[in-house]
């Protein structure tokens, strides 16, 4: 083997061999041996590629790309990140305010997790599970969650073009979009079908415990004797914020746990005591209900407190921080994961619902149906347990 390979071959591997320190890997004799030898074999299959592809290799650009499939590999939620990626989270520096109202991670390309409420995507019918294939004409296939955030943002009023994917789609529908500056969404709450009272709930913001107990006296006060949650859509936010409004209504015990590498479980139990709001309770999610949303319905869930309706949510309970490698890039790692009280994963997996829900499917570019399914079904169910 030439010695610029081995030179290449040496300088990516002190990024892999810290990337797998840091994970813990090598903190067993076993897992280090096992390390080791996916290293020789690692070397040598950079050493085959450089003799034997059949045009001259860039060896950086092959580098960066084992080091994204290794945290790719991991999780939806770990990715690598280019020394620009990490310059960039470490300024602080904020976006520009114009936004889209959409949440993604990378799944392949860039895909939708989550749309705002009353956001220009969701005027636009864009849904949780659609792909972003491209951002006016970039291509989203190696490009981090951090660089697609930031290719997403602008100043109100400036265009972008998404080219999406939905489903089995093969040919892409392009779309522009004109960003704007977004209000923070609010919980709303009506009361439907004479004693149901609904709430939705668009983001988990620091307050939105609150708003939630407002809205659920009112609404009880209004004459509802029983809840119905709309969670849909709904990633982001503070995972505190999740459980800070399960606490509203899980009276005491445990409800959700956390575990992360190298540390003792974590246990997460209600405190509200008699000021859990006691009324019956029905959430409805979907493959849009992640983060605070999912520990949420997790927590709910878990304890009895409440039947779910629609689909299975996202399985995005992780915590990640940033891993920064010698050579300038990082890796964004997921850190520690939150479980249910019965100690089932979250992370990777979701909720399933007590009540599935097939939605029909809109083609991408199609008005969206004014019959909503889930939210149909929910009512029904919450009819038939109060029976």
């Amino acid at each position: 083997m030439g010695q610029r390979i081995r030179t290449a071959i040496l300088v990516a591997t002190v990024p892999i061999v810290a990337f797998t320190v840091v994970g813990g890997y090598l903190s067993r004799v076993v897992a280090r041996e096992d390390a080791y030898r996916h290293l020789r074999i690692f070397e040598d299959v950079v050493a085959r590629i450089s003799n034997n592809y059949v045009e001259e290799v860039d060896m950086d650009v092959v580098m960066e790309g084992a080091l994204r499939g290794l945290a790719d590999g991991l999780d939806s939620e770990s990715t690598f990140l280019t020394a620009d990626d990490v310059a960039r989270i470490e300024s602080g520096n904020p976006l520009p305010v114009g936004a889209l109202g959409l949440k993604v991670t990378s799944q392949y390309y860039a895909q939708v997790i989550a749309v705002t409420d009353g956001s220009p995507t969701d005027r636009a019918a864009i849904r949780p599970g659609d792909y972003i294939r491209a951002i006016d004409g970039q291509t989203t296939r190696f490009v981090s969650g951090v660089e697609t955030e930031r290719l997403l943002r602008g100043e109100p009023g400036s265009t972008v073009t998404l080219s999406l994917l939905r489903g089995s789609t093969q040919e892409p529908y392009d779309i522009e979009l004109t960003r704007e500056q977004l209000d923070e969404p609010a919980v709303s709450h009506r009361v439907v079908d004479g004693d149901v009272g609904y709430i939705r709930i668009p983001a988990f913001t620091d307050d939105v415990a609150d708003q939630l107990a407002t809205a659920s006296d009112r609404l009880l006060a209004a004459g509802a004797t029983r809840l119905l949650i709309d969670v849909r859509s709904v990633a982001g936010g503070e995972f505190k914020a999740g459980i800070d409004a399960a606490r509203l209504f899980v009276a005491s015990g445990t409800f959700l746990r956390r575990t992360a590498q190298g540390e003792a479980e974590t246990i997460v139990e209600a405190d509200a005591g008699d000021e859990a709001i006691s009324a019956p309770v029905t959430l409805l999610t979907d493959f849009g209900t992640a983060h605070a949303a999912e520990l949420f319905v997790a927590a709910l869930r878990g304890t009895g407190r409440a039947d779910t309706v629609g689909q299975r949510t996202a399985g995005r309970a992780s915590l990640q921080k940033l891993v920064k490698l010698p050579d300038g890039t990082g890796i964004w790692l997921s850190w520690a994961r939150y479980l249910q009280v019965s100690g089932d994963p979250i992370h990777r997996f979701g909720i399933s619902p007590t009540v599935e829900v097939d939605v029909p499917r809109v083609e991408l570019g199609e008005p969206r149906s004014p019959d909503d399914p889930i939210l149909n079904r929910g009512l029904e169910h919450i009819r038939e347990i109060g029976a």
